[in-house]
Formats: C-alpha cells, structure tokens, sequence
C-alpha cells in the first residue's frame, strides 16, 4: 500500500514539545507561526536531517567519508520520508568566480554552443577568421630574415595531464627524434617521466631549418607533417625569439593571429586557456587607490596628509628622505596638499623615475649623506604587500586598496580570443551581460543556418528550458554575468529551486525556508506557480512561511505555537487555509479572517528636511535625482531587480558612510549627496552575521556580557577569592576552561570519516573551569545565565536596569526565544538583523541619526511584523530618520513616506515611477505598489 503521508512521532528537536504530527505527501504544506516557535526546528532539523542521514546511511563507508556524518534528531520515529532536498538562504556562494550562469550551470551550455558554432573574429581588427591553409602558412614562414633558425613543432599534447608513455613510444616508432615537454627539449630515448596529475605540453619537434634558398620545398614537407601530427596545429619555434601558433583551422592573415582550436574550455574563465592573464579570470584586480592613501587634501605632508606615512618626525629615515625630495624640486613639506603642483603630489604618489638626488641624515652614528632615488608611496605599497609573509602586514596595505575592473577584459573576464567569437553577433559576455528575459528574447530570434541548426538544436533547447525556469520563478531582471556573492538570500533560493525544477526529480521531499523573500507581490503569483509544478510532478512540498498569498495557496497549513522559545514547539493548529482562519487559538488564523490586523496610522509626519542624492547611475539606475525625507519614516518600495539595493545601499549609505565615517568602501557611481550636515551618523542594519565564529553570541555583540560578568565579579564569594569581570570570560585564559579553550566542544579528526564535534569532556560543555562555576548569582553560575533564553534573564535581572533595558530590547524586536550565549554561526540572517536593532534601540539616541533596513520582515510572522513596526515608530518618533528597503505592504502601508522605483526589474527599471504618501503612490496608474497596497488602505 503506497504511504500518502509523513507520520512524525515524539519530536523534541529544540523547543519542540515531543510533538506527533502528520504530514499528507504530494502537497504543498506551509508551516507557519511566530518566530522562535519551531517551524525550523521541525522542518529542517527533524524532517530534513532524518531524510539526510538515511541517505548517507545507505552508501558505502567510502562515499560516507566526503559526506560527513549525520546526528540523529531527537525524534521517536519517522514513517513515509522520501529522500529530502532543503532549499535555504544560506547557502550562497561567496567564491568569486562563481556567477548566477556557472551557478545553475547555462554558461556550460553557453560554453558548449559557442565553440561548436560560434563565428571567430580577428581580436585586433575585428574581422571573421577563416582557416589557414598549408600554402599560407609557408607564404607566412618565408617571410622570415635569411639565415634565421627556426624549428618546426608539432603540439600533440596542450594542457592534459597523465604519464603520456604510449605516445612517446608510438612518436619514436614514427622515426622522430626529438621532443619538446613542458618547455625543454629532451632525445626521444632519454627516459621521460611525467607526473600523472599534472598538465603537461608535449610537442614533437618535426625539423629544424634555417631559413634560406631552396628550402621550401622541405618545409612545405614538415609544416604538413607536423599539421598531420597534431590534427591542425603547427608551431614555428624562431630560435631565441618568438613562436607562431599557426592552425589550419582559423587564422587572420592581416594581423597574423592565430587561433587555436575553439573548444568550451576556451570560454571559461576559470581555465587557463579561457581566463584572463592579468586579473586570472576574475573582471577585477584589488588596486591601491590614491583616494584612500590621501588622508587629507587640507593638511601637508608633516601633518600626516598621507595615511600610511602618518605625522612625520624629523629623526626618521622617512623625514630625511621626503626632506631631501622637497628640497630638490623645490615645495615645502609644511604646505598643504591642495597647494602643491599636481607634478609634485604624482611624484609623492608614484615616484620620480629613478631620478638621483641628495639625502643628508644624522643617525646615533653620525652624519652622512647619500643619493637616493624615490620610489612613491604607491608602488612601495605594492611592493611590500607582494613581498612580505605578513598577515598584519597584508591586511593593513590592503586597507589603502580598492577594488577596479580589470584594464585588459574590461571585466569580461576571459581573453580577447574567446571574446571575439561570436553568435547572432554577440560574444560570451555581451550575451551574459543581458537581462535574463532579453536574453531568452535573443536565443528565441536566432537567425541560424540548417548546418547551424543542426548542430545547436540541443543545446538551445537546455538553455531556453532553464531561463524560463529563471523567468518563472521572478528572476528575470538578473544577469547570468552577476557574481553569486552579490545576490540576497531569497534569490539564491529561488535559482536553486529554478535548478531543481530543471531536473524534473519525483518523489522528492523539497524543504524551503521562506522563498517569498525578496519579491514583491506581483512576482509572488509566478513563484506560487512554479510550487505548484513543483508539486504536479508527484513531489511533496514543505514551505517555512510567512507570506500571505502563500499561505492562503496552500493545500495544508500546519500552525505552530503558540507563542516563541518555550512557549511554542505544539501545534496549535492544521487544515486547509479556511480551517485555520476559523480556529480561535492560532495567531495566523486571527490575521488571516481580519480579526486581527496591523492598523494604518491615523496621521503621516511631515518631513523636517531631505538629503538628496543627485545623478544616480549604478547598475541600471538612470541617471535620478532623488530625495530622501528627513525625521520621517521611508518606504523604497519596487518590483525586484527595480534598483532599490542599488540606490539606498550602494549609493547612499557608502557614499554618506564615507564621507561621515571614513569607511573604505567605494560608493556607487552618483554626482553628489546634498544635505548630510543634517545628520551626524548613519546605521546600516543588514543581515550579515554577528561574528564569524561560535564565540561570537547576542550576549557578546549587544555588550550585555560585560554587565553580567560585573555582577558575577560583585559577588561575594568572586570578591573573596579576588576575582575580576576578566575571569568569567570565555575568551581570555583564567577562568575558561583550558582544555578546551573556552570553546565548549572539540574537534575530533576522524581521518576517513568527517570531524566530529563533541561536547568537552573536562567542562561538560559549559566553556568554564569548576572554580569559576562555583561563584553563583542568585543561584546560577556565568555557564547557566548563557544558557537562559533572552524572556529568561529578563526576569532574572529585573533588578539591574542597565542588563534589563538591553535584554529589554532584544525582547521588543521578537527575540525572546534565543539564548544568551547562542553562537553567531546559528542564527538566521533575519535574527542576526534584529539582534543589530536591538543593540541599536539600546543606545542613546541623539535624534540625528539615518537608519537604514535592508527587508527587516525576514523571517518574521505578521504578529512579530506589527512589533517591528512599534520599534521603527519608535525610533521615528525620537526624531530619527528611517529608511527601509521592503515588499511587506504592512510595512509600506505604514510609512510616512513612499519612493517607488521601476516600474520594471534590470533594465526596463531604474527610474522613480512614484513617491510620496501611501495614500499619493495609490493615485499612480504606473505603480504594481500602488496597485496592490490600494485594498490595504
């Protein structure tokens, strides 16, 4: 009998609460409820993790070893499980080679279809190259000097790796002699040993000839040989100074160049045959900036004017040098910057070209003199950071680096041979800089011949399949060029579900955790779409969502709660939408039939001033002027790819950022930013991480810690034995416990098997030594307030107001269930936002500061949502400016103040097509916003 549905018993995982739950298979099932209540934990931790470990349980130990070994989640048993694929956001690529069409693999196929009908052209002067034949060739060699030698190679091996025995033999059988490997020239009886792994050119050296009369018909004898040989190559070694790489397959008679066989590798760049040499296939190289090494154009040189020189004293060799240098071109160290001749602070920047001139000195040992010539604090820069073996060093230089497109690709990436090979008139990277829905316009428009045809009529079929896939799921506005690193979390969700749908897979249990995010209402119905095909196919889905229209399309939604952290992990309620909005106890329910809502403001604040941001035009925003209300709350509101990230975070955060903080980051291209005198300080609020590693916790990054170890320090029993706050930190040797180092766990290395973590065997996993846990506050030690639950510790320290008021903030901003001490690496982008809202929240405000959230609502559930909002209008109303990146129409419903970019995504956006109030922007014909906000007005 076939199993139609997921039987869990007993599941304890986290907060669950040894819950039985079944799931119908087949459908598409949403698990919903407020943050911290145990949809993940249940979806991901229990439902995925058990589905993992049972495939990996079913391979050889072999295959085991490169998988990793799988802990069991804390469940009684699991009945009806297929095998699971879990669709997340945390698994984007930070590699940057990696780009949205090496990621859902449509620049193989691009590879693929371009060496096998791509047209070649000339890399110098543009025409189409057609081959060479033998005539050409010899007409090409004798044009050579007389009496140059030359020999005549034929390269049967490029760039493959093995020991290549059979072909040295079968080159000695054919009667030649000679063999040039890997550059060296070796007898054919030498014995010849290769390294298996490494790739190795072999080229068999045909004949060696100095060119004079008469000869062309033994030359004419080789170059065929040698074409023969190789199947199309020859390379004319003249001895001492260049090669020629000739083909009889393509090759530009004008200009001499010849190209190899066009193959896909020629095309990646991350081979180097494809890639290019100066920026190694990356489009960009780190450069120092003269921008960053000028600290101050209104100081001079001795008031430390260059940064990296700093204030100058005058018994350093620095001083004697840069003395010596003002005195023979004849400017004052004391002038300001801005004074000195542009000839003079080049030569301070780049050095003075070798040029002698006198240096005196007085050291402890004695007076001297010397000629000197300057190098120029940019290429000593270089020089040291190539040179030295030092980390500290390396990162200080490159504090004084930015990064720049590559001067030779352009940031294409790839050699000028590979870029001049063209379809329909496009090379590689001008296809892959298009928008994914242009670029399924120009594959649809191709104007092939039957040859052509033929022989790309497969290829073209994988590469339209998988852009609509892209189209369909919302991602139409990207390009296949973009680098992985940059996308959001929600779009390296949605490509990989756009990949997934590609392998057309059944039978498949698919976890997704909230692949809403990112869209906006109208691309929402396209990707509900694709869940549902997802789900046609004979698949189960489960969603962790919060979205409404996702919900409302479920078939089965399971309700789980009631509240967060301890007082979720039940399940409150299950069914079909209508069944859920019926039933009283769910918090979802109560939103879903209206009889809960978040209200709209009775009244919009008016602006107290505007900080505008003139000729924006980053990416594909159009040259716009735009004005940001200040002391108000602002919505920047868009369909996806419309501009939004680009305008508030590139250009207006990194360009006020630089200017108010001095950070290092490079703005996006725009001509000014007026009014930031009404401001004294910016915030940006993203979803970046905490901390890098497990010792990073809320507890360290909101400085709460500091406070509890005082009270530990305060205690009697610490005072008596003279401890100090120091000694219960994790981190510094004293208190921790050693054998661990304050970590907790240990790392096992189990040679064939994965790592294994395991709780410390000395500590128990408490990171503390006994003497440290025997001081106790109220009954507790340091290990077990960690351990507290942020609703915890807000009672058990409801007496020390300083503790209280940040732990207070964590709890406002829906953060009640996490623990103190919880490790930065297990937290949630949306968690990691809202723990810099509450560090933020608990400061003192100045009223003066710009805050900026880039999609808050991540992860939140519409209950949560409505306290976000009473957060944001509370830092309004301290006369603060906020600016939030957002689709929730909750959210924009509520703001003061909308700017509505679009109206398309990627190139058809960029542009303002709206801004003012909610009740302005839905007037607007033009505006999808509008369009949808106008039923929640």
């Amino acid at each position: 009998m076939a199993i139609d549905k997921i039987i869990i018993k007993g599941a304890r995982e986290h907060n669950l609460k040894n819950i039985d739950v079944e799931i119908p298979r087949n459908k598409f099932v949403v698990l919903t409820g407020l943050s911290g209540s145990g949809k993940s934990s249940l979806a991901f931790d229990t439902i995925y993790a058990e589905g993992q470990r049972r495939y990996v349980e079913s391979l050889s130990a072999y295959a085991r070893q490169f998988l990793g070994q799988m802990n069991k989640p804390d469940v009684d048993y699991i009945e009806g499980l297929s095998p699971a694929i879990s669709i997340d956001q945390k698994t984007t690529s930070k590699n940057p080679r990696s780009t949205v069409g090496t990621v859902t693999e449509i620049y193989d196929y691009l590879r693929l279809l371009y060496a096998r009908i791509g047209r070649p052209h000339c890399p110098k002067c543009g025409r189409e190259i057609t081959k060479m034949s033998v005539d050409q060739i010899l007409e090409r060699v004798l044009q050579l000097e007389e009496r140059t030698k030359i020999q005549v190679l034929s390269p049967v091996v490029r760039g493959r790796k093995g020991e290549h025995t059979k072909l040295f033999e079968k080159i000695k059988k054919e009667g030649f002699v000679r063999v040039r490997v890997d550059g060296t020239t070796y007898d054919i009886n030498d014995d010849i040993k290769l390294e298996k792994n490494k790739k190795h050119n072999i080229e068999v050296v045909v004949d060696r000839i100095v060119i004079k009369e008469g000869i062309k018909s033994r030359l004419s004898d080789s170059i065929e040989t040698a074409l023969k040989l190789s199947e199309g190559l020859v390379i004319i070694d003249v001895i001492d100074k260049e090669e020629m790489l000739f083909s009889e397959n393509f090759a530009c008679p004008e200009c001499n160049i010849s190209l190899g066989e066009i193959t896909p590798r020629m095309f990646s760049f991350n081979s180097p045959y494809g890639k290019c040499d100066v920026c190694d296939g990356l489009g960009s190289l780190m450069e120092i900036s003269p921008s960053l090494v000028i600290k101050d154009m209104e100081l001079s040189v001795n008031e430390g004017a260059i940064k990296p020189w700093g204030e100058l004293r005058d018994d350093t060799w620095t001083y004697a040098i840069l003395d010596g240098l003002s005195r023979h071109y004849g400017f004052s160290l004391d002038e300001p910057l801005k004074n000195l001749p542009e000839d003079v602070i080049n030569i301070l920047l780049y050095g003075n070209n070798g040029e002698k001139f006198k240096v005196s000195f007085e050291r402890e040992y004695g007076k001297g003199e010397m000629m000197y010539s300057f190098e120029g604090i940019i290429p000593n820069l270089h020089r040291r950071y190539k040179e030295t073996n030092s980390e500290y060093i390396r990162s200080e230089i490159e504090s004084y680096m930015e990064f720049k497109t590559c001067p030779k690709c352009k940031g294409a990436r790839l050699k000028e041979e590979s870029l001049a090979v063209t379809v329909g008139g496009l090379s590689i990277d001008k296809f892959c800089d298009m928008s994914i829905k242009k670029e399924l316009e120009f594959i649809n428009n191709l104007d092939l011949t039957e040859k052509e045809e033929k022989i790309a009529s497969q290829i073209l079929k994988e590469i339209k399949s998988r852009l609509t896939f892209l189209i369909n799921v919302g991602l139409d506005y990207l390009t296949l060029s973009r680098a992985a690193s940059t996308l959001s979390g929600g779009e390296s969700q949605r490509i990989r579900l756009a990949t997934q749908i590609g392998s057309s897979l059944v039978g498949v249990l698919y976890i997704l955790d909230e692949p809403s995010i990112g869209l906006h209402q109208r691309d929402n119905d396209r990707l509900l779409a694709t869940l549902k095909h997802l789900r046609d196919l004979g698949n189960t889905l489960i969603v962790v969502e919060h979205d409404e229209d996702t919900i409302r399309a479920a078939d089965h939604i399971i309700d789980i709660g009631p509240g967060a952290g301890t007082h979720g992990g039940r399940i409150v309620a299950q069914g079909t939408p209508e069944e859920i909005a019926e039933n009283e106890e769910s918090i979802t329910g109560q939103y879903l039939s209206g009889r809960k809502k978040i209200e709209v403001p009775k009244t919009r604040r008016q602006p107290k001033g505007f900080i505008e941001v003139l000729g924006a035009k980053e990416n594909n925003l159009k040259n716009i002027n735009v004005k940001f209300p200040l002391g108000v709350f602002t919505c920047v509101t868009g369909v996806s790819g419309s501009g939004k990230s680009t305008l508030v975070n590139e250009i207006l955060y990194k360009g006020s950022a630089k200017r108010l903080l001095n950070i290092k980051d490079t703005p996006g291209k725009h001509d000014d930013i007026l009014g930031l005198d009404q401001i004294d300080k910016i915030i940006d609020i993203d979803q970046s991480p905490i901390g890098r590693t497990p010792r990073s916790n809320p507890a360290t990054y909101t400085g709460v810690f500091d406070y509890i170890r005082e009270v530990f320090a305060q205690t009697p029993e610490a005072k008596m034995r003279g401890y100090k706050p120091g000694r219960f930190s994790f981190n510094v040797k004293g208190g921790r416990c050693e054998a661990c180092s304050g970590d907790g766990i240990i790392k096992i290395e189990m040679q064939f098997l994965s790592d294994v973590y395991i709780p410390c065997e000395v500590c128990k996993g408490k990171r503390y030594n006994s003497e440290t846990l025997e001081v106790k506050y109220k009954g507790k030690n340091i290990a077990e307030v960690l351990d507290m639950t942020v609703e915890e510790a807000l009672e058990f320290f409801e007496n020390i107001p300083r503790i209280k008021n940040k732990l207070q903030t964590l709890y406002d901003v829906g953060l009640s269930y996490i623990k103190l001490g919880q490790p930065s690496t297990q937290l949630s982008g949306g968690e990691a936002q809202r723990i810099k809202l509450a560090y933020e929240l608990s400061k003192r405000s100045t009223g003066r500061t710009l805050y900026i959230l880039d999609e808050p609502t991540t992860g939140l559930h519409i209950e949560d949502v409505r306290r976000l909002i009473e957060i944001i209008q509370r830092l309004t109303d301290a006369g603060n400016t906020v600016i939030v990146i957002e689709h929730n129409l909750d959210v924009i419903k509520c703001a003061d103040y909308i700017i509505d970019l679009g109206p398309e995504g990627g190139d058809l956006g960029g542009t303002i097509v709206a801004e003012g109030t909610p009740e302005d922007i839905i007037k607007v014909e033009k505006s999808y916003t509008g369009r949808y906000l106008k039923k929640y007005l």
